[in-house]
C-alpha cells in the first residue's frame, strides 16, 4: 500500500494526490501548558446546552469551504493508560506523611483496576478536521501537480520525491491561519501535531490488532519536517505502507479449511487457492477488507451511508451518538462538499424543472403520477426556503463512511450487521458494498481524494440537519484523572470513569460533592470509596457518623488500618474539650462558645462576663481544661460578692449538672487522653461517631421558650454537636496544601441544627481555598440546603418519589419536568431486586459533563469487607475470580463488587 503523504510540517500535509491539507483536532482539551480547559459534555445535557452546541457545530459547518473531512476515530485504550492517570500529580513515598518503607497506599488500588480492565476492550472518541488549502496562485497549484506526479514516479527510478520549498510552506501556512480565522469562535480545536497525523494511517492499519496508543503519539515531537537549505526536509513514511489489503480476504480459522488453504502444494501462483476449490464462501459474501501487516491480520468492513430519512426530530437525529451505545467501537469519515446557498437555490431550481417535466410524462399514463414526486416536490420547495433564509447558509453533500473492526472476519461481520440493525431501526440506510472496500478504507486517510465512484452515496443536507447528527460532538464523564469510580454505562464498550475532588481546588473549582438518592440506592458506598481514596491519595478525611450501627467507624479500622481515629461520643474514650485541643484564642472562643450554647446564657449578660472571665484564668493555668472553668467558678462564688458571687454559683451548678451527664463526660473529664488534631502526620482519617447524641427539633430552634424546656440531653447533643463542628472546621482548615474532605452522610440530622448548619455554610463557602470540600449524602436534594449550588460534584441514585426525583434532576442541572429522564431516575437506575445493576448514578464534575455511571468496588478485601450495609448480605472478594474478557463478562464480575 502507497501511504498518500509526502511531508508533515507542524499540521499541514502535503499528500501524493496533489493536494495540501491543514489538519485539526476538535475537542481537544486542555493545551500542553494547562492554559485553556475545555468544558466537554456528558450525554446528557440541558436543551439549552444542546441548542448551544448546535449553534457552534452549525458555525463550523458554515465557516468552511471546499471539500473538508471529519474523522470520528476510536483511540484504544492501554489499561496502563488508566494507571498514569490514577497516579498523577501523587507524591513520591518518601515525601507523603506516615508513609514508610516506600510503600503508598494507592499502589493497592491502582494495581485492583488493572486486573479489573486487563482484557477489556476500550477506547476514547477522537474528532479531526482536515481542510484542503487551496492556493489562488497558479504556480503552487502546479508545483503540487508536478510534485504528485513525481512522487508516484519517484520510488521507480530510486530517487528522492520532489522537494518543498520554504515560500511554498509559508504561503500554505498563510492559507492556515485564514482557516483558524474562520473557525475561531465555533467547536474549540487545535492544529495536530506530526505524530498524531501519523498516528491516524497507524490507526486505520492497526484495526482488530494492538494499535500504537494515542497517548503516546500526544506526547511524541517525532515524524515533523525541518526546512534546511530553504528546501522542507521529512522523515521516511514509507514503513507506514508495509501492509497487504486484500478485499474479502479469506480467514482460515473461520473457513473450516485451514490445511487446504495453507498446504504449500494447495497454493496457485497468486498465493492462495481459488475460493471455489475450497470451502469458503463467495466473494460476494466475503464484504470485508483483509489487513495484513507485521503485527498480525486484522478484519475490517466499511459501511457507506445510503439513505437518510427526510425528515428527523431534534431528539432522534443524533445517530452518531447512538454509535458510541453499541459494545463494539465504530469509526466514522464523513466527506463533506460545501455548496453556497445561491449555487445550491440554482440545483434545487433545476431539480423542481426535472419535476415539473416528469409529471408531464406520467400524466400521459393510466396509473398517472406516483405520490413520491409529490413528496420530492414538498422536500425541494421546503430546501429552497431554507436556503433563501439567509445568505451565510450551505448545503452540505455529505460521504459518510462507517467502519467496524475484529480480529476475525466471523466478528467483524457480525458487528457490521449489527450497525447497520441500529441505523435501520432509525430509517438509515447502510450498505456494505462490494468491490469498494478499499476505496472507502481508502476515504479515511489523511491526504486522499475521495475516489469517484463514491458520488452515489451522497446525501443532501443544510448546515443545521447536519449538525443535529452529532458527528462534531463528544460525550464523557469525570474529570481527566484521579480515583477510578467506575464503568460508563453510556458507552456500549467500557469507558473508565475517574473523578478527582482534590485537584478541583487547584482548578479553581469547588471540591464539595452532594449525593441524592433513595434508601438502599449506594449513597453511602460512593462516599466510602472517595474518603478512602482520599486518604490513600495523601489526603485526610472527616467523617461524622451518626448511624447506631457505626458503619463508619467499622470501615474506617478495616480500610486505613492503623491511620484512622475513631470519637465516640457516647462511649468517651478520648476528650473533646476545647481547652485540651486547641490553643491560644482558639481554645478560648471554642470554649466560651461552647458553655454559652450548653447553659443558653446571653454572651452580654452578668452571666457571661462571669463565664468569661472564668474561661480566661482557666485557659492562663498551666493546665487548662473545662473542669479548671468549674473550679475556677466555684472559687469565684466564695469570693465575689453580690451579682457575681451569684451568678458564678449558678453557673457552677448548672455546668455541675451537664459534667455527670455520660454524653458530656468526653468534655470535663480530664483524665481522658484528648483528640489529636494534627492529623497530617498521626492520622489519614478521623471518624466522630454522634450515636446517643439526641437534637432538640428543628422547630425549636427559632422559638426560645420552646428550646429552653427540652430535655438535658438534647441540649447537651447540641452543644457537643458544636464541638464536633469546630473539630472538623479546624482539622480541615489547617493545612490548604493537603486536601481534606468532610464527609457527611444523612445531611439532614446535620443541618437540622443551626451549628450543623454554620459548618455545612462554612465549607461549602471557603472549603475551596483552604484545601478542603465537603462530601455530602441526603434522601432529598432539598435537604442539602440552600448552598447546594456550590458542590461541584452531584450525583443522583435511584428515587422512586417523582416530586423527588425532579428535584433532583434539577439539582444535577437537568430538565426536571423531561420525561424520559424522570423514568430513568425512578425506575431505570438500580432497580430494587435486580443483582448487578447497584451502583448506578447520574453523575455531575465541574466541568458540566453529566452521565449514566455504575460505580464498581475495588477487588481489595480491606475495602470490601465492611463498606456495604445491606443486612444479610457480606460483600465478599474471591482471589480467583475469573477475569473479565468482555463486556458482558464484566458485568457478571462486578456483580459481586458493587453497592
Amino acid at each position: 500500500m502507497r501511504v498518500p503523504i509526502r511531508h508533515i510540517a507542524g499540521h499541514l500535509v502535503w499528500s501524493t494526490q496533489a493536494s495540501v491539507w491543514a489538519l485539526y483536532r476538535l475537542h481537544p482539551g486542555p493545551d500542553e501548558r494547562g492554559q485553556r480547559q475545555e468544558r466537554i459534555q456528558g450525554s446528557h445535557v440541558p436543551a439549552a446546552v444542546r441548542d448551544e452546541q448546535l449553534a457552534q457545530v452549525t458555525h463550523l459547518v458554515r465557516s468552511l469551504s471546499g471539500a473538508p473531512r471529519l474523522f470520528g476515530l476510536c483511540a484504544q485504550v492501554d489499561p496502563g493508560e488508566v494507571a498514569l492517570r490514577m497516579i498523577e500529580g501523587i507524591a513520591p513515598p518518601e515525601q507523603e506523611p506516615g508513609i514508610s518503607e516506600g510503600v503508598h497506599p494507592w499502589v493497592e488500588n491502582v494495581e485492583a483496576t488493572l486486573d479489573l480492565l486487563d482484557g477489556q476492550e476500550m477506547h476514547r472518541r477522537t474528532l479531526w478536521l482536515a481542510v484542503p488549502l487551496h492556493s489562488e496562485r497558479a504556480g503552487l497549484q502546479v508545483s503540487a501537480s508536478l510534485a504528485a506526479m513525481w512522487a508516484e514516479l519517484s520510488p521507480l527510478l530510486g530517487m528522492r520525491a520532489a522537494p518543498v520549498t520554504r515560500r511554498e510552506v509559508n504561503r500554505y501556512q498563510q492559507l492556515a491561519a485564514r482557516v483558524q480565522a474562520a473557525l475561531a469562535g465555533g467547536v474549540p480545536f487545535r492544529p495536530a501535531r506530526p505524530a498524531e497525523i501519523v498516528w491516524i494511517v497507524q490507526h486505520a492499519l492497526h484495526r482488530g490488532l494492538a494499535e500504537p496508543l494515542l497517548t503516546e503519539a500526544e506526547q511524541s515531537h517525532f515524524y515533523g519536517a525541518q526546512i534546511r537549505g530553504d528546501v522542507l526536509h521529512s522523515p521516511s513514511y514509507a514503513d507506514l505502507g508495509q501492509v497487504r489489503l486484500q478485499e474479502g480476504g479469506i480467514d482460515p480459522a473461520q473457513e473450516g479449511d485451514a490445511e487446504a488453504l495453507t498446504s504449500p502444494e494447495q497454493v496457485g501462483r497468486w498465493g492462495r487457492r481459488a475460493w471455489w476449490r475450497t470451502r469458503a464462501a463467495s466473494p460476494l459474501r466475503r464484504r470485508w477488507l483483509q489487513v495484513e501487516s507485521a503485527a498480525g491480520t486484522g478484519y475490517q468492513t466499511h459501511l457507506a451511508l445510503a439513505e437518510c430519512p427526510p425528515a428527523v426530530s431534534q431528539d432522534a437525529a443524533d445517530v452518531f451518538a447512538q454509535l458510541e451505545t453499541l459494545d463494539f467501537p465504530v469509526d466514522y469519515t464523513v466527506d463533506l462538499t460545501l455548496v453556497p446557498a445561491e449555487k445550491a437555490r440554482d440545483q434545487v431550481r433545476r431539480k423542481k424543472n426535472e419535476l415539473v417535466d416528469q409529471a408531464d410524462q406520467y400524466d400521459a399514463r393510466p396509473t398517472g403520477m406516483p405520490a413520491s414526486l409529490g413528496e420530492a416536490a414538498r422536500d425541494l420547495v421546503e430546501l429552497d426556503a431554507r436556503l433563501s433564509r439567509t445568505s451565510v447558509e450551505v448545503e452540505v453533500q455529505s460521504v459518510t463512511v462507517l467502519t467496524v473492526w475484529g480480529p476475525t472476519a466471523a466478528i467483524c461481520d457480525a458487528r457490521a450487521r449489527a450497525l447497520a440493525a441500529l441505523l435501520g431501526g432509525a430509517d438509515y440506510r447502510a450498505v456494505r458494498p462490494a468491490g469498494l472496500q478499499e476505496a472507502l478504507f481508502t476515504l479515511g486517510l489523511p491526504g486522499t481524494m475521495r475516489p469517484a465512484v463514491l458520488r452515489e452515496f451522497t446525501q443532501h443536507q443544510v448546515s443545521e440537519d447536519w449538525a443535529l447528527g452529532g458527528a462534531v460532538n463528544v460525550g464523557e464523564v469525570g474529570d481527566p484523572s484521579g480515583m477510578f469510580l467506575g464503568i460508563d454505562l453510556d458507552c456500549g464498550t467500557t469507558r473508565p470513569v475517574m473523578i478527582n475532588v482534590a485537584d478541583a481546588p487547584k482548578q479553581d473549582a469547588s471540591a464539595s460533592m452532594g449525593i441524592v438518592g433513595d434508601l438502599g440506592a449506594g449513597k453511602s458506598v460512593l462516599q466510602k470509596l472517595i474518603a478512602e481514596a482520599v486518604w490513600a491519595r495523601g489526603g485526610c478525611a472527616i467523617c461524622i457518623d451518626r448511624t447506631p450501627v457505626r458503619e463508619w467507624a467499622a470501615f474506617a479500622r478495616t480500610a486505613a488500618g492503623g491511620r484512622v481515629q475513631i470519637i465516640d461520643a457516647a462511649r468517651a474514650q478520648v476528650s473533646i474539650d476545647p481547652l485540651r485541643m486547641f490553643d491560644g484564642p482558639e481554645a478560648r472562643h471554642y470554649a466560651l462558645s461552647y458553655l454559652t450554647l450548653q447553659l443558653g446564657i446571653a454572651a452580654m449578660s452578668t452571666s457571661g462576663e462571669v463565664l468569661h472571665h472564668a474561661v480566661e484564668q482557666a485557659a492562663a493555668g498551666p493546665e487548662p481544661s473545662m473542669h479548671r472553668v468549674l473550679e475556677v467558678l466555684d472559687a469565684m462564688a466564695g469570693q465575689q460578692a453580690g451579682r457575681r458571687q451569684d451568678a458564678a454559683a449558678t453557673l457552677a451548678g448548672l455546668i455541675r449538672i451537664v459534667a455527670t451527664n455520660p454524653l458530656a463526660r468526653m468534655v470535663f473529664d480530664a483524665t481522658l487522653p484528648p483528640v489529636r488534631l494534627d492529623a497530617s502526620s498521626t492520622c489519614d482519617m478521623i471518624v466522630i461517631t454522634t450515636t446517643g447524641l439526641k437534637l432538640p427539633p428543628k422547630e425549636a430552634f427559632g422559638r426560645p421558650e420552646v428550646l429552653n424546656q427540652q430535655p438535658l440531653e438534647a441540649l447537651i447533643g447540641r452543644a457537643v454537636l458544636y464541638l464536633i463542628a469546630a473539630i472538623a472546621r479546624q482539622t480541615a482548615f489547617e493545612d490548604p496544601e493537603r486536601f481534606t474532605a468532610v464527609v457527611l452522610d444523612e445531611l439532614y440530622w446535620l443541618t437540622s441544627s443551626a451549628e450543623g448548619t454554620a459548618l455545612v455554610h462554612e465549607i461549602l463557602h471557603d472549603g475551596r481555598k483552604h484545601g478542603a470540600g465537603l462530601i455530602a449524602g441526603s434522601h432529598d436534594a432539598a435537604e442539602l440546603g440552600p448552598d447546594r449550588g456550590l458542590m461541584a460534584y452531584r450525583a443522583l441514585a435511584r428515587t422512586t418519589s417523582g416530586e423527588r426525583a425532579r428535584r433532583g434532576l434539577e439539582f444535577l442541572g437537568l430538565d426536571g419536568s423531561d420525561g424520559e429522564l424522570l423514568r430513568l431516575v425512578t425506575t431505570g437506575l438500580s432497580p430494587v431486586g435486580q443483582r448487578g445493576r447497584e451502583g448506578e448514578f447520574l453523575l455531575t464534575c465541574p466541568r458540566q459533563n453529566t452521565g449514566r455511571i455504575k460505580v464498581v468496588i475495588p477487588r481489595i478485601p480491606r475495602i470490601a469487607a465492611a463498606i456495604t450495609t445491606t443486612p444479610g448480605r457480606h460483600t465478599s472478594v474471591s482471589p480467583t475470580a475469573p477475569e473479565p474478557t468482555g463486556r458482558k463478562d464484566t458485568d457478571a464480575v462486578q456483580e459481586e463488587h458493587t453497592p
